[in-house]
């Protein structure tokens, strides 16, 4: 908590002589009028009320009550040093975060401890996939805060707040809230000001200030983001000003430009390809989804993704851990060598993350090394033998650590910024103009210097673009006559391949079925790290050849047909990609992502999921740091 002690009902009983404040909802009027005592405000009284409009034990006052003068105090609120002689912070009631924040004292949130108990929204009946605030003891998640504490940039943008920052985490929960129970709309402060419920003029000064907090929480990207269509721009006029271009509509780029747009700016895309989405590419043409690029969402809670999914209507499959690996000649693997091998695997990480943390740049060595030569100590000083299958199992999990990191393990268009406006030039001669540049292109474009910049990019920035590696995997999709694995799968999503030798490692290693269950007869596989070198000069026919001999030894048992269809993706040799996604070099380090994020002399902006260091290598990563980017050219 913030070191407050939980708040006595004694002193959330004082308020109950104070009289209730609501405003006109008429659109010529808005002027705040006083209720008797006895009247309890509801937000579907607030929704409602009008001047003069006749409540329970009152007389209706007329229908020309808009034309009465709005009392003298009201004003009195707007003035700056109205809230800092407040005695008692103010205590919303019924607030609808309450479900939300069933793990923290009252006094922590800007909840009323009578009121919490009886909102009609219980845990249960919320999307597990949305979680705005840290749970105690909590860390490392998106678009997540602490409901007790201001951050930051809250604290930069709020100073006011800072001696007491109830009122503002009251309003701040309380607008997370609201965003989080309907996402499919944008949300603004005439829905959220009726679930303000608290006594005396102090609601006045909440619903102001809910101008201010609302359109703040939207520049963030914490709420009214993902897939929204609006008809009104979401920011306020002061921020509509500004010509933005976006070069690259792969999930970041289109991320940055969905949310400028809403916010009101001018927006280009400027896209090199044919086609939107960069390396998240669906393909159709073996009659089920394949995912040419990204296809798996890692982590679906407070995931971008999977509030668009929410937004949609989308069905998120989720997958099983289930997981059979199979050995050349078809036979499975005990689960319990698995376990085994999975178990000294993870522990070797450890060891080596542990030794990365005490080393210096200088002193760094190749991942896979590494792992070799703690592994060997590890046999050596504990006397373990594992027999050859153990050996094998292990090189299964390293073509796993391989997948993660897009690489082998011993590797782990023109703009003018120099003026006041920014120009870019593109391969076909088109101009351009903007205010703000952002540019979204994949990290090994601007390694090949694919974009000239002028002036060049600080030599700081351009070290670190050369410090990340840009990985790459490849994937095979095949279609098949029948399913000739179920009966050995038996409905998992994916089952596993045990290499039969260190250098085939990457070679097809897991194998996932595209509709388990389903009446569709495809498998995707992937290659990855070394690997890779056994494919490059190969054509397609062979590399499906080369995968065809793989699973004909997993299931020796039976006649295994040819594929119907297929597809083998080159992203290493695709012009506008020449990678998967990102991974820190030998000698690197996880700060390149920061740097290479940091903006140029304010007119120069970089998103991508080599610009995201918390999810690098993934979709959300880029998507965020789309909405990270946006944030930063609506603020400037």
């Amino acid at each position: 908590g913030n070191g407050k002690s939980e708040p006595s009902v004694k002193a959330f009983m004082s308020d109950q002589q104070l009289p209730y404040w609501v405003q006109c909802t008429k659109p010529d009027c808005g002027k705040w009028r006083q209720l008797t005592k006895e009247i309890q405000l509801t937000p579907s009284l607030a929704l409602a009320y009008c001047c003069g409009m006749k409540l329970s034990n009152v007389k209706s006052e007329g229908p020309d009550q808009c034309s009465q003068p709005e009392d003298l105090r009201v004003a009195g609120v707007l003035d700056s040093w109205w809230s800092s002689m407040l005695i008692l912070p103010p205590l919303l009631k019924e607030s609808p975060a309450s479900p939300f924040l069933s793990a923290y004292y009252p006094d922590c949130v800007g909840m009323s401890p009578s009121g919490s108990a009886h909102s009609n929204l219980r845990p249960e009946h919320l999307n597990p996939y949305f979680q705005p605030f840290y749970q105690p003891s909590e860390c490392g998640k998106a678009l997540c805060v602490r409901p007790d504490m201001m951050e930051l940039d809250e604290l930069y943008e709020f100073p006011e707040f800072s001696r007491d920052p109830t009122m503002y985490l009251a309003l701040r929960n309380l607008v997370l809230a609201a965003w989080h129970r309907d996402c499919k709309e944008p949300l603004t402060g005439a829905e959220v000001a009726p679930h303000v419920i608290v006594r005396g003029l102090v609601r006045v000064r909440c619903v102001q200030e809910l101008d201010k907090v609302l359109p703040f929480m939207t520049r963030k990207g914490l709420v009214n983001t993902g897939i929204l269509q609006t008809n009104q721009p979401l920011l306020p006029e002061p921020y509509h000003n500004k010509k933005v271009l976006v070069i690259g509509a792969g999930a970041s780029g289109l991320a940055a430009a969905r949310q400028l747009k809403n916010f009101g700016l001018q927006v280009v895309v400027v896209e090199a390809r044919e086609r939107i989405g960069g390396r998240v590419w669906d393909d159709t043409s073996l009659g089920v989804t394949v995912g040419r690029g990204a296809q798996i969402v890692n982590g679906c809670v407070n995931n971008p993704i999977a509030l668009m999914c929410e937004q949609l209507g989308v069905k998120m499959h989720k997958l099983s851990e289930r997981c059979e690996i199979l050995q050349d000649r078809g036979q499975s693997t005990d689960p319990a060598v698995d376990k085994r091998m999975d178990f000294h695997f993870n522990a070797i990480l450890d060891v080596v993350s542990e030794w990365r943390k005490d080393k210096t740049q200088n002193q760094d060595v190749p991942l896979g090394e590494k792992i070799q030569e703690v592994y060997k100590t590890f046999l050596q000083e504990s006397g373990l033998r594992f027999s050859e299958l153990e050996e094998k199992v292990l090189q299964f999990h390293l073509s796993n650590l391989e997948y993660a990191c897009a690489s082998p393990l011993d590797q782990v268009e023109a703009i003018d910024y120099s003026g006041n406006v920014v120009k870019v030039t593109t391969s076909n001669g088109t101009r351009y103009t903007a205010h703000k540049v952002l540019v979204t292109v994949p990290l090994a474009l601007l390694q090949n210097n694919t974009i000239q910049f002028n002036p060049p990019l600080p030599d700081r920035k351009l070290k670190a673009v050369h410090s990340l590696g840009a990985g790459v995997i490849e994937k095979i999709a095949l279609q098949f006559p029948h399913r000739f694995w179920d009966a050995k799968i038996q409905g998992a999503d994916y089952f596993g391949h045990v290499p039969p030798s260190p250098e085939k490692r990457g070679l097809f290693s897991v194998f996932y079925d595209m509709t388990p269950q389903g009446d569709q007869c495809v498998l995707m596989s992937v290659i990855t790290g070394q690997a890779l070198t056994m494919i490059r000069d190969l054509q397609d026919a062979q590399v499906v050849n080369l995968c065809m001999t793989v699973l004909r030894e997993l299931f020796k048992e039976q006649e295994v047909p040819d594929p119907v269809k297929y597809f083998v993706t080159h992203w290493s040799q695709d012009t506008w990609s020449r990678m998967t996604y990102s991974f820190v070099k030998t000698g690197g380090s996880g700060e390149a992502y920061d740097v290479i994020a940091e903006d140029v002399q304010g007119k120069v902006f970089f998103a991508g999921e080599a610009t995201n260091r918390h999810f690098p290598q993934t979709v959300t990563g880029a998507y965020l740091s789309g909405v990270r980017e946006a944030s930063k050219i609506a603020a400037l």
